[in-house]
């Protein structure tokens, strides 16, 4: 079998040579070097690149020559002026396993990097690189091998080592774009299933809500009683079920086209949402507690209803459209919650969203149409709807506090801080507590001379929430409310932090002394004690001079996920260990609305639009470089801006956290070890 596999890869690359001519000309290769002064005996390192046309690959030079890709080769002329060190070593290589060879190869895709060590050991050297290697195509089936030369010029013994600062600011930012492995792309999807099955629990408890409950008998009836065809009511049922999921799943999609990655970064933490967020759930948990109903239109819910009486498929459609929109009073908020959950810039994730949300929304509706004897089992609509909304209330009266405290966060206003926030939260679930255990009542409600099971149970649970949320006054993390909760620097009292003020002081003077003061240190941090840097290139400077890799954490304000992987994944004390003693740590805030001068501003290449403050020339900087602008996003490169292993996004396995730390600083050693200028 592996040699049919074999022979097919052959053909394969007959092919492509034969199409030699369908291809423009061979990529281009180029020698740069940084110091092209020296003395004699000193060594330089080379670096090749080469660009690739789009929609092909190149091969690289570190996998298995017997695996049956053609690997990179580096030959170079002999000659006493100069001594080739070691092997070439390739920089940002991505890794594949291929299924015809039944191995794993590393390749490069629009641009290769390769770096080699020369010792220089006479006068003005001339060097000439000869480089075999074979560039595909997956699109056409074409593999082409070619063979370049590339000259290596420029170098002259005791100039006065001036250096090319082009090249050197080009280095700086030579992220390669789309460095993506198959391990993230996993990490992407099993993300997208928890936020599916978060959502599809959102769609159940939606059902529960006295807006939406009284609907399932009224549609039932509606199925039973149209026809005696048994066949046709199943199909009507179905259909009606998929008409749900249709409706909220186009909800999703427009959110998604409409609203692209810039929106997103506005809709979560500009002032202006956030406070109308918090305004509309304030609102939300008002008519929930009965003061007022908050009902569309009842024209608008009467053309649906009038289209849904006329039968047929269309009818079956604008059932479904009035189901949605008289249950919009209940189920609104829980479907702007998800909506707003999804505002990271991922475009995937209001689809995952709004599917998990209406299938589970839809299930019901459409299994006691096909199996309305079920109905029997169901409890009256009565008292307990009424707890359901008023328990929806007080949780909406809680979430609206998060709206409040990004605006908080985000603009340095300092009035919630996480004291205050922990108050009001632990007297609203108080409340909840009470109310449960019919201690509080609303002025539409009748007393209750005794209290359910049901409602014992939930007051339980309430009140041990409260007892949880208690020690968090005295500094304690409360890790798994962490993306919720302002930032512990935002505490007045913290009892671990004022043990630990002195030698993080003198770790502090440590710092400054050798790398400067941090620059926006007065607005942003970096937590748990960590010493770094909120700006890329001093961030990249200080790595440099201390000889360290740099690791980047592109993170926000308002990123829920980015507080909880603090808590819960750097907070652990390997993870510590490694980020204050092997790397740079630098932050970089994409949501942070402090303006920069004016001299700083620039147009973005990327939308053309003027970035002007810290947080929007971040996140540019992010997409252009990285192709990517979800957050948290942890990235590890070398002194010269190289990656050194794919990017890691949200995580909350601390091994895998661990393993993506020691894999970026073995390639930084091992670079170091083979001589390799950084």
């Amino acid at each position: 079998m592996k040699r049919l596999k074999l022979v097919m890869a052959f053909v394969m690359l007959a092919l492509g040579i034969s199409a030699y001519g369908q291809v423009t000309e061979a990529p281009e290769w180029k020698a740069e070097i940084r110091d092209k002064s020296f003395d004699a005996g000193d060594t330089i390192t080379v670096k090749f690149t080469a660009k690739i046309p789009d929609k092909w690959y190149l091969y690289s030079s570190d996998f298995n020559p017997d695996l049956g890709p053609t690997v990179t080769e580096f030959q170079f002329d002999e000659n006493p002026e100069f001594k080739v060190i070691d092997s070439v070593v390739p920089v940002g290589a991505k890794r594949k396993y291929d299924e015809i060879f039944e191995g794993e190869y590393t390749y490069f895709t629009k641009e290769a990097v390769f770096k080699q060590k020369i010792e220089i050991q006479g006068k003005d050297p001339v060097i000439n690189a000869v480089v075999s290697y074979q560039i595909c195509s997956d699109e056409n089936g074409q593999c082409i091998p070619f063979t370049s030369e590339i000259p290596v010029t420029g170098i002259k013994q005791n100039s006065t080592g001036e250096k090319n600062e082009e090249l050197e600011v080009r280095e700086m930012q030579a992220f390669q774009n789309n460095f993506r492995s198959g391990n993230e792309q996993k990490e992407g999807v099993s993300f997208l299933i928890s936020f599916f099955l978060v959502s599809f629990g959102a769609g159940l408890a939606a059902i529960l809500t006295p807006c939406v409950f009284p609907m399932i008998p009224m549609t039932v009836s509606y199925f039973t009683k149209s026809g005696s065809n048994r066949k046709k009511g199943i199909f009507q049922a179905l259909l009606y079920g998929i008409s749900i999921i249709v409706i909220y799943t186009m909800v999703g999609t427009l959110f998604s086209v409409l609203f692209g990655a810039a929106f997103a970064n506005f809709l979560s933490t500009h002032w202006i949402p956030n406070l109308l967020f918090f305004a509309v759930f304030v609102l939300f948990a008002l008519s929930f507690f009965g003061l007022f109903e908050i009902r569309l239109p009842n024209s608008l819910i009467n053309k649906m209803d009038k289209q849904s009486n006329k039968g047929g498929l269309i009818g079956i459609f604008f059932m479904a459209f009035t189901l949605v929109l008289v249950g919009f009073s209940c189920t609104g908020p829980i479907v702007g919650t998800i909506l707003l959950q999804a505002a990271g810039g991922e475009m995937l994730k209001p689809l995952v969203g709004m599917l998990g949300f209406s299938l589970a929304f839809a299930l019901p509706f459409t299994l006691f149409a096909i199996f309305p004897n079920w109905l029997r089992s169901l409890p009256k609509s009565g008292g307990w709807l009424n707890t359901v909304k008023v328990t929806l209330g007080f949780l909406e009266l809680a979430l609206a506090l998060k709206f409040l405290s990004i605006v908080d966060q985000v603009y340095h206003w300092d009035f919630l801080s996480r004291d205050l926030f922990l108050i009001l939260w632990i007297v609203i679930f108080s409340f909840l507590g009470l109310y449960l255990l019919g201690k509080i009542t609303f002025p539409h409600e009748e007393k209750r001379s005794s209290i359910s099971i049901g409602r014992m149970i939930s007051a339980l649970l309430v009140f041990s929430f409260v007892i949880y949320l208690i020690p968090g006054l005295l500094g304690a993390p409360l890790k798994g409310l962490a993306g919720y909760l302002p930032p512990m620097s935002s505490q007045e009292f913290n009892i671990s932090k004022l043990t630990a003020s002195s030698s993080i002081s003198r770790n502090e003077k440590e710092n400054i002394a050798e790398c400067g003061v941090p620059k926006y240190d007065n607005l942003l941090e970096i937590p748990h004690g960590i010493h770094g840097y909120l700006d890329y290139e001093q961030a990249l400077k200080c790595a440099k001079k201390k000889n360290k890799p740099l690791f980047i954490d592109f993170t926000g304000h308002g990123c829920v996920n980015c507080r909880e992987m603090e808590a819960r994944v750097w907070s652990d004390p390997k993870v510590l260990k490694r980020l204050k003693e092997d790397y740079v740590v630098v932050a970089l805030y994409v949501d942070e609305k402090k303006e920069l001068p004016e001299s700083e501003w620039y147009v973005s290449p990327n939308d053309n639009w003027i970035k002007k403050t810290i947080g929007a020339q971040n996140l540019d900087f992010m997409i252009q470089k990285l192709n990517a602008n979800a957050q948290p996003y942890y990235t590890l490169v070398d002194n010269d801006g190289s990656l050194l292993s794919a990017p890691k996004a949200y995580d909350l396995n601390v091994d895998r956290f661990v393993d993506f730390l020691d894999n970026g600083l073995k390639r930084y050693k091992s670079q170091n070890d083979q001589g390799i200028s950084l």
